[in-house]
């Protein structure tokens, strides 16, 4: 499932509303993928708008992924969910949500991939690819070379894993990503209120292939 979807999206909005707007408008225009990303809104919101996004989903016949929190992933019926570093342990996240659903993380460093990888995650967001304003606290950026090493020290380990790159992405950067064995691109502000997000989405799908 992960291998066969390389563009994800990254929820983005000032409100609930808007984030749900902007999800459908990508389902609308071919995006398979995609990652409810609320912050700083309470429990019951969160899990209201992914109920919602979930029917989306369903619509489109899309992946639907919720940011950081398990209880809301779970209750909802998400497919999966999405850690970062400071959240709930993927093997706790696991024995909590089941064989089935799909546990992404996030990681910086070939450290945070190997361990990502004992825990059983799925797939690694890696990154930032370089500096976005969509994130609070920041880590360093790897830029491509960043992640040429991280994939050649995990070859050099025969340790393989869908590595997703994110942070800052624009169409430019697509060509040079993929050619260091990434699996596919998380973005956000490349598909948010964008004109023909439809051909937007087609060609960054022709770039990744």
């Amino acid at each position: 499932m992960i291998g066969e979807i390389h563009l994800q999206y990254v929820s983005q909005g000032k409100t609930p509303q808007e984030h749900l707007h902007n999800i459908e408008e990508v389902c609308k225009a071919g995006g398979k993928w995609i990652q409810l990303r609320l912050k700083d809104v309470d429990m019951a919101t969160y899990l209201h708008t992914a109920m919602q996004c979930r029917t989306i989903c369903d619509q489109y016949e899309a992946i639907m992924i919720v940011n950081d929190t398990i209880d809301v992933a779970k209750a909802a019926m998400a497919d999966g969910v999405h850690l970062g570093l400071e959240d709930v342990n993927p093997k706790e996240a696991r024995q909590f949500l089941g064989d089935n659903f799909i546990i992404g993380g996030t990681a910086n460093t070939i450290e945070n991939c190997i361990q990502h990888i004992e825990d059983g995650v799925d797939y690694i967001g890696l990154g930032p690819y370089r500096y976005t304003a969509t994130k609070k606290k920041l880590s360093p950026v790897l830029g491509v070379e960043g992640y040429k090493k991280i994939m050649s020290g995990l070859q050099s380990k025969d340790l393989e894993i869908p590595l997703v790159a994110i942070g800052g992405i624009v169409v430019e950067d697509i060509t040079a990503l993929m050619r260091t064995g990434i699996s596919g691109i998380a973005v956000s502000g490349m598909l948010t209120h964008k004109e023909n997000l439809a051909e937007q989405i087609q060609n960054i799908k022709t770039l990744m292939i």
